[in-house]
């Protein structure tokens, strides 16, 4: 699909930080592909989903069968962690064949088959890629560590920090990305170093050969119907990048192919793609993503329940959404606030429940009783939804699990944890497998009292009922989705904003009520569309703890552009109720 020509934003004015109205930028990006904006995304880790042959792991053929699941949520993106050949140890993230299913999950057939059932049921397919290394199984690596005129991958004839010996007849060092195992593809360095001189140039026949290589791999699965990928570790394939400027330029090429040779399909990046020196737009990517183990996401949702890395450590002062209510929404919003000033509508941020690389959102002290105004906030905010397989029951993050395939990334930090089999029934295993209970991947949550789907599908009143609603509602509610604008009333308890100026959410994550004055702007009533303990009476909220509630607001002016309109008495944005 050629690229669209920039998109010159509407007249009104995007408003974000408490009662502030903030001017549009010039449009500097390329507009996403259209579905992807309205799009809820689910994440599914094909190892822990659903498993059919009974041999304790999940596969395709189990997850075809649960693809109703995800039809009667109303959810209609799926992203698939790796599914590749590999000898996992790193749970697929070290591919040693991008041509091939592994064997694990099915056949080939198996997964162009998910891939149309779930088209017919109105679900896109997303495939993990990752990009940036392969398996030290791979033909190529094994290839080059025979051949010392094989420039694949970044070998050094000493050793140095990240390079790691040579297994095979090859003398000398291959650096590696992440685990020893997965050695760096060579896509060239920015910048030459006499001191080094295995360095190569981007345009160099390694790095092209690798370029290629990307182009058909992404091209072999376009062309069974898959929409697009989640790039893993997408910043990493040029060394010695400043400001990322050869990477992005790398990509840039390969979404212009992509749009070109495969309309609607999308690049999702593990992270935020950087705007390189020199340039004012990204052109790389469809959308950015706030992982959750980055401090947009962490001081919403990290309460420590999944311990600690090096580089990450759960908000000082306590995240946003915990009973306690230590926390505070400013850091997401101050965040949010500068995306949509310089991008507005044109670039999506997706924003995940949690994820197979840190925690669950049911974790450490947060239950089933606090996920309804989680998911409220997930399925309101102007991102794009993504909720990992599970969480719509509230499965827990489980601690102290063994080390599977790798998920023991420090001491303090393993992902075993977050990648426990999805709860079906209350049948054997939960529903997940037939298998004997110590054959499965990992562990099902022992705990008698554990959610289920069946059980909670049986309950109109239960989490999964909640996120059903939600995400219905935001299908039918335009303003509720990633091209409304957004006006934050507080960013204490409760958390108040305007999605569109037409829609209130209200939404009070912590144990104690919380109330809110709003003024005379919003005394002119509303309409209840999703409610649980909050009203909304003569411009004051009150919100039950844990409570949450949408509302559509009353009288035309609500719909208009109020940009010079009082907002009302907030709640200061320390994280405490106004009249405390």
């Amino acid at each position: 699909m050629p690229r669209a020509e920039p998109v010159t934003p509407g007249p009104h004015p995007v408003r974000c930080h408490v009662g502030a109205v903030l001017p549009h930028f010039a449009d500097v990006t390329t507009p996403p592909a259209d579905w992807l904006s309205d799009a809820v995304v689910y994440e599914i880790y094909p190892q822990s989903f659903a498993d059919s042959d009974g041999d304790g792991i999940g596969d395709f053929p189990g997850a075809l069968a649960r693809l109703d699941h995800l039809a009667w949520l109303g959810v209609d993106t799926v992203w698939l962690n790796p599914c590749f050949v590999s000898p996992f140890r790193d749970a697929g993230y070290d591919v040693s064949d991008y041509d091939h299913v592994a064997p694990r999950y099915g056949t080939d057939a198996d997964l162009v088959a998910f891939v149309d059932a779930a088209r017919e049921r109105g679900i896109r397919v997303l495939l993990d890629l990752v990009a940036g290394h392969t398996s030290s199984d791979h033909a190529w690596f094994r290839t080059s560590a025979r051949d010392s005129s094989d420039d694949r991958y970044v070998w050094s004839e000493r050793p140095g920090p990240g390079f790691v010996a040579s297994p095979g007849p090859r003398a000398g060092f291959y650096l590696k990305n992440f685990y020893d195992s997965q050695p760096a593809l060579n896509f060239g360095y920015a910048r030459m170093d006499p001191a080094e001189p295995w360095r190569q140039a981007v345009d160099a026949p390694g790095p092209r050969a690798n370029r290629e290589a990307l182009r058909r791999v992404m091209a072999r699965w376009c062309d069974v119907g898959v929409a697009g990928f989640r790039v893993d570790m997408a910043f990493s394939l040029v060394k010695d990048d400043p400001g990322h400027v050869e990477t992005t330029a790398l990509w840039r090429k390969l979404h212009g192919w992509l749009g070109e040779a495969h309309p609607g399909a999308v690049l999702i990046p593990e992270g935020t793609e950087p705007v390189p020196v020199g340039t004012d737009r990204r052109a790389g990517f469809d959308a950015d993503f706030w992982l959750v183990i980055l401090a947009e996401h962490a001081s919403l949702f990290d309460n420590g329940g999944a311990g600690t890395q090096s580089a990450h450590t759960p908000p000082a002062g306590g995240c946003y959404f915990d009973e306690a209510g230590h926390g505070s929404a400013q850091p997401f919003v101050d965040a949010w606030e500068r995306h949509w000033a310089q991008w507005g509508s044109n670039r999506p941020v997706l924003l995940a429940s949690s994820d197979h690389d840190f925690s669950r959102l049911a974790c450490g002290t947060r239950t089933q009783q606090q996920l309804g105004a989680a998911f409220a906030f997930l399925l309101t905010w102007g991102t794009v939804p993504s909720i990992f397989a599970g969480d719509e029951i509230g499965v827990r993050y489980l601690p102290g699990l063994p080390d599977v395939e790798g998920s023991v990334w420090e001491p303090t930090y393993n992902r075993s944890g977050a990648r426990t089999p999805v709860q079906w029934d209350t049948s054997a295993n939960a529903g997940f497998s037939t298998a004997p209970a110590d054959r499965l991947y990992l562990p099902v949550d022992p705990d008698p009292d554990r959610p289920d789907v069946a059980a909670q599908r049986a309950d109109p009143d239960s989490v999964l009922h909640a996120v059903r609603r939600l995400i219905t509602l935001r299908r039918a509610t335009p303003a509720l989705r990633a091209r409304g604008t957004t006006e934050v009333l507080s960013t204490g308890y409760p958390l108040a904003y305007v999605r569109g100026g037409t829609h209130l959410v209200v939404v009070n994550p912590r144990r104690e009520p919380g109330h809110l004055d709003l003024g005379a702007r919003f005394a002119g009533g509303a309409g209840a569309l999703e409610v649980h303990g909050v009203t909304l009476a003569d411009g004051v909220i009150r919100a039950d703890g844990f409570g949450y509630g949408v509302f559509a607001l009353t009288g035309s002016r609500h719909g208009a552009d109020r940009s010079t309109a009082p907002v009302g008495r907030a709640a200061v944005p320390d994280g405490h109720d106004e009249h405390e």
